[in-house]
């Protein structure tokens, strides 16, 4: 593989990476902020998200959403630049909510932490959280090792979790009313899914914060088809997107801890071009 290149180098903590509209939008959740980068390296703020910004997505209409991780929410981006509320997420969520995925009718698919990972606590199973466009709320899958990055199939039948603490990436039938069955392992992995992306060949890629081991192209099996290495940083985040969706952008950074984030030199956005184009949501 190529090496990557960078794109931006002054960013707090980067998440939650989408394409949409010919930019990527991302959340720098620890600057507090939802930013838009062109492929220039251009930056504009969003929005500011007092709570920490994470998973982002659009509803049908055109809306941004997103996650407020520690009010355990979903705040809508209003036409006057407001956040209103979409949905309170705090009945499912057993701690700081994370990153989601939102589909073609406006359903969201919610993780969390499930304990508290930063101050030591104990590791607790947590629920997938439901949000429907209307912004009522639902468990969508149980027992759940720290659900963080999804992705679902184009044609909207299947979704796909990162279980950061299980290591494994799980998926799920999807209904058409959204509700989720079937539950079974897509891929066992050998370090922790974070942020993750689908391409058209049905592979993810799968952002992997240890040891520099960057993103892994990963097949359903647990067939490890390619690496990108981030060392010295770690990866937290992945997306494809660009002219061509061939652009794999990569959200790295060297510290994930909020305690030992020391300013804008922490994180950074590169990007590399791939083989295969992007696919499904988000």
């Amino acid at each position: 593989m190529p090496t990557p290149t960078v794109l931006v180098d002054s960013l707090m903590f980067p998440e939650g990476p989408r394409w949409h509209e010919g930019a990527l939008w991302l959340s720098d959740m620890h600057a507090h902020q939802v930013v838009r980068i062109d492929m220039s390296g251009d930056k504009q703020v969003v929005c500011e998200v007092p709570e920490w910004p994470s998973g982002l997505g659009w509803l049908p209409d055109g809306s941004l959403i997103l996650v407020s991780m520690r009010d355990r929410t979903l705040r809508r981006l209003t036409a006057d630049g407001k956040l209103a509320l979409h949905a309170d997420l705090s009945g499912v969520a057993g701690f700081h909510c994370n990153d989601m995925v939102v589909d073609g009718n406006g359903n969201a698919y919610v993780g969390n932490f499930g304990f508290d990972l930063h101050n030591g606590g104990t590791f607790t199973p947590a629920q997938l959280a439901l949000a429907r466009p209307n912004g009522d709320v639902s468990v969508a899958a149980e027992d759940m090792a720290f659900p963080n990055g999804s992705v679902i199939t184009p044609d909207g039948k299947t979704l796909i979790v990162g279980e950061s603490a299980g290591r494994r990436l799980t998926a799920f039938d999807i209904a058409e009313g959204g509700t989720l069955s079937n539950r079974r392992t897509w891929a066992e992995l050998s370090g922790p899914p974070d942020g993750i992306c689908l391409d058209a060949e049905g592979c993810i890629w799968v952002a992997v914060p240890r040891d520099g081991t960057g993103c892994i192209r990963v097949a359903e099996g647990g067939e490890v088809k390619e690496q990108i290495s981030t060392a010295p940083f770690e990866a937290f985040a992945c997306m494809l997107g660009g002219p061509e969706g061939r652009t794999l952008f990569i959200c790295e950074a060297k510290q994930s801890d909020p305690k030992l984030i020391e300013g804008p030199s922490n994180g950074r956005i590169t990007m590399v071009e791939v083989s295969v184009p992007r696919a499904g949501y988000p």
